[in-house]
């Protein structure tokens, strides 16, 4: 059975376990199936907004998908999310990849 496969037979018995959603979505990125993977990243941003890492790998699928604005814009939610929380290092890395996208302005 593959990881993906083992994955989504875990879900099915915790439909709302946040770390299994966001480890398909990996299994999705892995795959090369970025849209699969927008998808339930969008889903955990509405329904679980402070799980962190989930912005940064949201955007980073956006901008695989030339949606480099959307990503800028989850970038700038996740930072407030983690300044929030006290995550200083998702900030950071949320920030740097803001930062690679360019300014507000660019927007």
């Amino acid at each position: 059975m593959s990881r993906k496969a083992q994955i989504e037979a875990m879900l099915a018995e915790s439909p709302q376990d946040a770390f299994l959603r966001f480890a398909l979505a990996k299994e999705y990125e892995k795959e090369g199936a970025d849209a699969g993977a927008r998808e339930i990243y969008e889903a955990l941003v509405a329904e679980v907004p402070d799980y962190v890492g989930t912005y940064y790998h949201l955007g980073k699928t956006l901008e695989r998908l030339q949606e480099p604005a959307a990503a800028w814009q989850v970038y700038t939610t996740g930072m407030a999310v983690t300044k929030r929380l006290g995550e200083r290092h998702a900030l950071s890395e949320l920030a740097g990849a803001r930062l690679e996208l360019g300014d507000e302005e660019d927007f």
